[in-house]
């Protein structure tokens, strides 16, 4: 007979393993595979163990122990707030942490919780981000933030905390392509470049706006002249039609990107 929690189950290829499993508060929850029926046993008392225990978040942050760590957080938070996740994600009134590990937590608006319960985060370097729809998705985007931008240049956390993507937090300063802002004699410019065979500069402008029509008019530009690469242009919610064409045609581009060629 096996032990508590533990099912013995058998591979398609004859080889026997063992399932852990525990019941709690009417959810079954399955706690992982294991080689042998000890490990399987030690996984479920380890939960069990968690589960009616007085350990505290900060508890389980510091301990360590054999149950997977993400494992702990969604157990300690079905404890403590009802709510089985599977991800690693710790519930408050407004707003949940997403546990990379336990000194990595990424702090979120309730309102993206259901997003987050069902994407898994993954690392890579210091890129964040979710497998969906078979695509690696910077999880920036979903503040409307381009996968090229610089922290401190097209984007910043507003209180200097870059765990928290809270979204009155994220503040982006550079919201279109090609675009950054620069200090020149105290007041912000704007620089639009364009990558080709290198960096291209286009020109520096007073607003962002008249940058982002400055890059869409160079991407045109190359485009005409036989560039193959495929760029992303500028939508620009603020300027009317008649606007956008007024600028369009008047933006000056620098030399360098009008005398390219392939």
């Amino acid at each position: 007979m096996s032990a508590a929690g533990v099912y013995e189950t058998t591979k398609k290829d004859g080889t026997i393993y063992y399932r852990s499993s525990i019941t709690y508060k009417g959810k079954h929850i399955s706690l992982g595979s294991y080689a042998t029926e000890q490990e399987a046993a030690r996984i479920y008392q380890s939960a069990s163990h968690l589960l009616q225990s007085n350990l505290s978040l900060e508890d389980v942050l510091s301990r360590e122990t054999i149950l997977p760590f993400e494992k702990q957080i969604s157990l300690l938070n079905y404890r403590d707030n009802g709510i089985y996740i599977k991800n690693p994600i710790y519930l408050y009134k407004n707003y949940f942490y997403y546990y990379l590990d336990a000194s990595t937590p990424l702090k979120f608006d309730i309102d993206d919780l259901f997003y987050y319960s069902n994407h898994k985060i993954q690392k890579r370097g210091g890129y964040l981000f979710v497998a969906d729809y078979g695509m690696q998705i910077n999880i920036l985007s979903r503040y409307g933030i381009k996968n090229y931008s610089v922290p401190g240049r097209d984007y910043r956390h507003a209180n200097q905390n870059e765990l928290d993507f809270t979204y009155d937090n994220m503040e982006v300063i550079n919201p279109y392509y090609g675009v950054c802002s620069i200090m020149k004699q105290g007041k912000p410019i704007y620089k639009s470049q364009i990558h080709l065979n290198g960096n291209y500069l286009i020109g520096y402008y007073d607003t962002a706006e008249e940058a982002a029509v400055a890059y869409n008019k160079a991407v045109d530009i190359v485009t005409a002249k036989g560039c193959t690469r495929s760029f992303q242009t500028n939508y620009i919610l603020s300027l009317s039609a008649s606007r956008y064409a007024q600028l369009y045609h008047s933006v000056p581009i620098s030399s360098h990107v009008r005398n390219w060629n392939p």
